[in-house]
């Protein structure tokens, strides 16, 4: 539903200055779009959505606490590296799928090594390696198609 209404509200012209901001702040700044309120605006906008997923899952737990948030930047960079790894350049409606591709691949990893008995406590380590795997697999598979190309 969330994912739904975002893609729709970013096909919009507001939306689509936001993107251009994003992508090329000279551009959109040329284009006459104030890159300023543009910046605050997706900000405004990403907040809003983190205060309404805390809230869910405050009302889901019954309770909030301090330290329920740490840890979770490194799972949503997971997510949205994991699944731009997997889809690569694609359209704005496949990142948006992507990103939640990633999140369900990564708790779906979390989940399976857990399984396999790996202790709570180093789950952090295990996270660290799958970001960095996650980041260095398009150098690696950059340099196997550069390696395969090459004559020999």
């Amino acid at each position: 539903m969330v994912v739904t209404v975002i893609y729709w509200f970013f096909g919009t012209e507001l939306g689509t200055a936001i993107r251009a901001t994003g992508f090329n702040p000279q551009m959109a700044r040329a284009q006459g779009i104030n890159t300023n309120v543009m910046i605050v605006l997706g900000l405004v906008i990403s907040n809003a959505l983190v205060a309404l997923s805390g809230a869910m899952i405050a009302q889901s737990n019954g309770f909030a606490d301090v330290g329920m948030g740490v840890g979770t930047i490194v799972i949503g960079l997971a997510s949205v590296i994991i699944g731009e790894v997997l889809i690569g350049k694609a359209t704005f409606q496949i990142y948006l799928a992507a990103v939640v591709l990633g999140s369900v691949i990564y708790r779906l990893v979390i989940a399976l090594v857990l399984e396999l008995g790996m202790p709570p406590n180093d789950l952090k380590l295990f996270t660290v390696i799958l970001v960095a795997l996650a980041l260095s697999l398009p150098l690696i598979r950059s340099e196997g198609q550069r390696l395969l190309r090459r004559p020999r």
